[in-house]
């Protein structure tokens, strides 16, 4: 998979999936299932679940809209958040969740659906539930925030819990355990992945793991494999899954937009399972983490892995991409990662600024040039030269000059 040309976020622009949990079916495609954002919503999730597969990770198929909670008869609630999928005697099982903690099962006999409710499941208080199938049938069922998260045994019918079975598997103190849970059997060994808050002040932006011998207790806590801040000013959580897809492993997890917690943007790293199990930490890039993207490709603006200042990405309507860098004030920078140059000597920018705006480009810590931009009310390619350096990069911009506000939409370099 070297030569393919995966970019992060994963999905088109206008699709903010979050909670993205990854199955790989027996038809050999990546099917992720994930909570749905309304575009600019400042709240969690919508009424609704789109379910993407992949035959290569690069180019993917929305399979339209999965289930809806219209559907919904036991219930009413406008929302479903984080929701995962099983698969058993040639049926889909779809277990979803609402505000409040109420959580439901739907089934279809296609991975993508449409999906038919079946109903709740009951015994079951708590949201994110993620189902896990051990090598002798058995499924298992995990849902549940802080001291509240659950695990139980699933019957066969795979709607209903043995409810004498449910135990807590993992804690606040023990693990810092927020929510989102996903566990995945790797080598013989379980691998239990959440939403971690070990830093920034116990905030959840981190995907922590721990790793037991059993399926429902003893996992030992082992740090961090992805922490998502700095994908935006007001970024808040993070909930994904891990997933083997030919051969190799990788980390589903999701960044915010529009400076908020919400709008979130599903992406993927590659990680690797080392000899004494351990895993570790990947950075947020921009390529998924595969082979750099080249320098003369045009990059959209909003692949950006960090900022820092003001500067978010969010919807701009005169962006030829749906989504640009906006609101970009003085001191403002933006990180992408990673970039392969070879010898480039020129670097382009389209921008629009209310005043006098310099884009100095650093490559690591390298400062390599800049450009001056004027005044635009719209889009103008703005250039200039910088420094020829060779090698995969991590390209920082910094804005400086004398202007209030600007907006990024792509870039590109050029020999």
């Amino acid at each position: 998979m070297s030569n393919l040309k995966m970019k992060n976020p994963i999905l088109p622009n206008n699709a903010f999936v979050p909670d993205g949990e990854a199955h790989v079916w027996a038809d050999g495609r990546i099917y992720v299932y994930g909570s749905w954002d309304d575009v600019g919503v400042m709240e969690y999730c919508s009424d609704k679940y789109h379910v993407f597969s992949s035959i290569d990770m690069v180019t993917w198929q929305d399979h339209g809209v999965a289930f809806t909670t219209d559907q919904i008869k036991w219930t009413v609630t406008k929302h479903l958040y984080a929701p995962d999928c099983a698969y058993k005697d040639g049926v889909y099982y779809l277990y979803y969740c609402m505000p409040g903690g109420r959580c439901g099962v739907a089934k279809s006999t296609n991975p993508a659906g449409p999906f038919e409710d079946v109903g709740q499941m009951e015994g079951m208080h708590g949201i994110d539930p993620a189902v896990f199938i051990d090598d002798d049938g058995q499924a298992y069922i995990y849902w549940g925030q802080f001291d509240n998260v659950r695990v139980a045994k699933l019957k066969d019918n795979m709607v209903e819990i043995e409810e004498d079975t449910m135990i807590q598997p993992l804690s606040v103190a023990e693990h810092e355990f927020h929510e989102g849970s996903s566990v995945k059997k790797i080598n013989g060994k379980y691998y239990y992945l959440f939403c971690d808050t070990h830093r920034h002040g116990r905030k959840a932006t981190s995907l922590g793991y721990a790793i037991s011998d059993n399926p429902v207790t003893g996992f030992k806590y082992m740090g961090i494999i992805i922490d998502n801040f700095g994908c935006d000013p007001e970024t808040w959580n993070n909930h994904g899954s891990m997933v083997c897809f030919k051969g190799d492993w990788y980390i589903v997890y999701h960044r915010s937009t529009h400076a908020s917690k919400y709008s979130r943007h599903m992406c993927i790293e590659p990680i690797t399972i080392n000899a004494d199990g351990t895993i570790d930490e990947v950075p947020m890039t921009s390529s998924c983490g595969k082979t750099p993207i080249p320098a003369t490709d045009i990059l959209e603006a909003n692949r950006i892995c960090e900022v820092s200042g003001n500067a978010r990405v969010s919807v701009c309507e005169d962006s030829e991409h749906f989504l640009a860098l906006c609101n970009i004030m003085p001191n403002d920078t933006a990180t992408y990662r990673f970039l392969k140059f070879d010898e480039e000597t020129s670097f382009s920018a389209k921008i629009k600024t209310d005043g006098d705006l310099w884009v100095e480009v650093y490559l690591d810590e390298t400062f390599c040039g800049k450009i001056t931009a004027k005044k635009s009310d719209s889009y103008t390619v703005f250039s200039g030269d910088v420094k020829a350096l060779s090698g995969d990069y991590t390209l920082t911009l910094k804005f400086s000059g004398n202007f209030t506000e600007a907006y990024l939409d792509e870039f590109k370099f050029e020999k």
